[in-house]
């Protein structure tokens, strides 16, 4: 196909636009006296020095036409938090296993994953890697005819052609972040680092750090032959766990992990860092197997500590009977480049595996090709890493991961009752976080703005007044409702979220918008207005409820830490048959619990869609 990436830029909403969606978000949140307050603050806001920000964002806008308004904004955000990356940023999407038992050796898939991680990379910079396309109406162009008919449309207009039909190439800016990346921790604000010279593949085990080059000094990648004896090298290799893993350190508070980072520079360990600062990714490899889903959950979003480069771009995680996954760093780059890089990875693993079970490793001599990272650490870097472990196994500890999964029905059903199947799956949340704790609560869901030059990503923000009314009907009421007038809160909800979905993936969310004029307002050094003042401004984007879905034949499952210490974090799939759902909380929320009712919220909606009777 002749589809380049976007040249639309991400439109700065109208004003009036944002006020309106935003109050709408707040409207369940509140109650009528809070209500008018904050919607008192906004049309203010809206009149008054809002504006004045709005007009300054769309001129700052028009002269930054090679970018979008969000992505410093962004960037800044995330690379200014100075909590850890892990469990409050980094998010991990496990691979399904390979179809024939026999490639999930750890050696044979370790081997043919970084082969194809590494095709996948030449092939992105060569300039063959073509855009995914996201489809607004995808029964007009996600079809074959419209693949044959744009494919011969010269590349200067391929683009309206794909308008056209609401068919977007996405925005593949952040692809080259990928590879050889990582996040530097400094104070005040990190920074991302990306050396495309450098050849070697960094791989961790027992919490050594191990180097090799997989690319000659033409930018040729070695025979797989000569990876799989090298990584079958380091798998044998009986060096001791070290006495203070250095992976620690990427765990910790970002400015404690900057004082500790110029402390290890000034130790002599420049070398050693710039190697694994710069190898084209971290390649994990771990000594155990995976006993079932929490198992699994844990082992991607945090493993042990010792084991994982949290500030990589990505680890590459491969355990020790070959289930995989990706952990990635979140600052560079979103869900949707990760997930084109697991599809193509697994694909390509799988369909062209590069190794057998029966293949031979190549006679090297890998003692001479693979290089063992030495690090000289003093007293105040062996504090710092235990001080680090301390924290980091404090953490886990609190952390609970639980799943579901519901086999009553799934897209298909949803499909065919002409219902939103992430519709259904966002009012369920609300259905359960109502019966178990009485409360509607801030909700977060993801969207991608790939579709536009340099985008990132949107708000949906599911809890409506319609989802209120449903859920009540369903949790409080369900004595009251006729089965046909519970199907239509449920039709209500549906047409509600779809409409939300439809905006937020066009870049007319409010989130985003309020995010940047705030910013703007923030970087005068005046008070803040009134209007970011407000309670429940600060209420609406404290997200209790967060939430990201992805569906993928590569993928079993994602998922990420909670996003404030007394919320849910919600990694969802709807499949065609059946729904999983992954939620990690801490102390203050019961996520077994939460679970079970969001469970129950599913049985009850499939039962009513199916024109049963309910029981409370």
């Amino acid at each position: 196909m002749s589809l380049c990436s976007p040249s639309f830029r991400l439109p700065v909403p109208k004003l009036e636009d944002t006020i309106r969606r935003y109050l709408n978000a707040q409207k369940p949140l509140l109650n009528d006296d809070q209500f008018r307050k904050t919607e008192e603050l906004a049309h203010h806001f809206e009149k008054g020095i809002g504006r004045e920000l709005h007009e300054q964002l769309v001129a700052q806008d028009s002269q930054n036409k090679h970018t979008s308004y969000i992505t410093g904004p962004w960037f800044d955000m995330y690379l200014k938090a100075r909590e850890p990356v892990v469990f409050n940023f980094n998010a991990f999407m496990s691979f399904n296993p390979d179809p024939k038992s026999e490639y999930n050796d750890q050696l044979v898939r370790a081997t043919n994953m970084t082969v194809s991680a590494i095709r996948f990379m030449k092939t992105f910079r060569a300039g063959y890697l073509e855009p995914e396309i996201f489809h607004l109406n995808p029964e007009k162009s996600d079809t074959q005819i419209f693949k044959k008919i744009i494919r011969f449309v010269p590349s200067s207009l391929s683009w309206f052609g794909a308008y056209m039909v609401n068919a977007y190439p996405l925005d593949m800016s952040q692809y080259f972040r990928l590879f050889n990346s990582t996040r530097l921790p400094k104070l005040n604000r990190d920074e991302l680092y990306t050396d495309e010279k450098a050849k070697h593949l960094l791989v961790l085990r027992h919490g050594n750090f191990y180097v090799f080059d997989v690319l000659d000094r033409d930018g040729n990648m070695l025979k797989p032959s000569e990876i799989q004896a090298h990584l079958k090298y380091i798998l044998s290799d009986n060096s001791p766990a070290p006495a203070f893993p250095l992976g620690y350190l990427s765990s910790e508070n970002r400015d404690t992990w900057a004082l500790l980072r110029k402390n290890l520079l000034d130790n002599g360990n420049e070398e050693a860092l710039q190697k694994v600062d710069s190898a084209v990714f971290c390649l994990s490899l771990d000594d155990f197997s995976i006993k079932d889903f929490v198992h699994l959950s844990h082992t991607m979003l945090h493993g042990d500590g010792a084991n994982r480069w949290y500030d990589k771009s990505f680890n590459l995680i491969i355990t020790k009977d070959g289930t995989a996954g990706v952990n990635f760093e979140h600052s560079w780059g979103d869900g949707v480049a990760v997930l084109r890089f697991q599809n193509e990875v697994f694909k390509d693993s799988t369909k062209a595996p590069a190794i057998s079970p029966q293949s031979q490793p190549a006679s090297v001599d890998s003692s001479g090709a693979v290089q063992k990272l030495d690090f000289k650490l003093n007293d105040a870097l062996k504090a710092g890493i235990t001080k680090a472990k301390q924290k980091f196994d404090a953490t886990v500890e609190s952390l609970s991961l639980n799943l579901i999964q519901f086999h009553e029905g799934g897209k298909d059903l949803l499909k065919q009752k002409k219902l939103s199947p992430d519709a259904v799956a966002q009012l369920a949340f609300q259905m359960a976080f109502l019966r178990q704790y009485n409360q509607t609560v801030a909700t977060y869901e993801s969207c991608s703005t790939a579709a536009f030059k340099h985008g990132r990503t949107e708000t949906i923000r599911p809890a409506s007044i319609h989802t209120k009314k449903c859920s009540e009907a369903f949790v409080k009421e369900l004595a009251k409702h006729s089965t046909e007038e519970l199907q239509k809160l449920i039709v209500e909800c549906s047409k509600y979220h779809g409409r939300l979905t439809k905006e937020a993936a066009m870049g007319q969310g409010f989130d985003r918008h309020l995010f940047s004029l705030r910013y703007l307002a923030s970087s005068k050094g005046t008070a803040l207005p009134d209007f970011y003042q407000d309670q429940a401004y600060a209420r609406l984007n404290h997200n209790i409820i967060s939430t990201s879905t992805l569906v993928s034949p590569a993928v079993k499952l994602g998922g990420f830490g909670p996003v404030v210490s007394d919320g849910f974090g919600v990694g969802y799939q709807v499949h065609d048959d059946w729904i999983g759902c992954n939620v990690s909380s801490y102390p203050t929320r019961n996520g077994k619990e939460f679970l079970q009712c969001i469970y129950k919220s599913l049985e009850d909606i499939f039962n009513v869609l199916k024109g049963k009777k309910v029981g409370s």
